[in-house]
This record gives structure tokens, sequence and C-alpha cells, in this order.
């Protein structure tokens, strides 16, 4: 199993860091590596969605928003490869500079998976940190 944790303090409102950072249609502006992100399917908090990555890979995950609770979760579906399974939590937390986001994924490979666990584990810390940025920029400049 691998865990990653990451966060950074964007200097915005929680509404406004919460809405935009979960508006699944501006992922592919959002995250270097998708070209494409849309919304499937919403049933109330609950909300089904694909992403395609920039290799061209597609997959459906579903994100749960607990805006009043202040996180969000999601979990990938199908197909679940390279995965053996894919849990990630948003925490959102007011702070004195804003509104500090914090990314937790746990999971793990699968098998046959090109990569093992800990090189995975190395290379979403790598993303993970890159992406924060962007949301920060992003959400800061609009």
């Amino acid at each position: 199993m691998a865990h990653t944790v990451n966060r950074i303090v964007i200097d915005a409102d929680y509404e406004k860091v919460f809405e935009m950072s979960n508006d699944i249609g501006r992922w592919k502006e959002f995250f270097n590596e998708y070209t494409d992100s849309k919304v499937l399917k919403k049933e109330g908090k609950k909300i089904t969605f694909e992403l395609t990555h920039q290799k061209g890979t597609r997959w459906t995950s579903y994100r749960i928003l607990a805006k009043e609770e202040r996180f969000a979760y999601a979990s990938r579906m199908e197909p679940m490869a390279p995965f053996q399974y894919m849990k990630i939590i948003w925490l959102y937390r007011e702070t004195e500079g804003g509104t500090e986001m914090t990314w937790i994924q746990d999971f793990s490979m699968a098998p046959d998976a090109k990569v093992d666990d800990s090189r995975a584990e190395q290379m979403i810390n790598e993303h993970s940190k890159e992406n924060l940025k962007r949301f920060k920029e992003i959400i800061e400049n609009s």
C-alpha cells in the first residue's frame, strides 16, 4: 500500500477554493496530465466523471462533495488498472493565508503494473506538488 500527503495554501476564501477545485469540467486546465474531464452523472453529493490522460487512457471515478464538512472523497472505478485500488481525500482548512488544501491518496498498484507502489508514490508526489501549484495559480488569478 502506498500513501501520499501534499498540501498548499491558496490565497482565497474557502467557498471559492472548494467550488473551483471541484469543478471537474475544468480539471483539464488544473491538472497538467489530463486532456479531457467530464461529468457523467450527478446524484446529490455524488459525481461520477471520466478523465482522459494525455497518453490516451481513460477511466471513470466517483467523487463525493462534503462541502459543509470541508472535504471531498474520491475513488477510481473502472478500469482500475494500473491500480488495485485508488482512494483520494481532499481536505480544506481556513488559515490566515487563505485556504489550505491537502490531498491524501491511498493506493496500491496492480501486480502487473509497470511500476511498483514505491515508484508510483514518488511519481504521484511529484505530480501532486506540480498540480497543487497550478490550482493555486489559477484560483488566485481568477
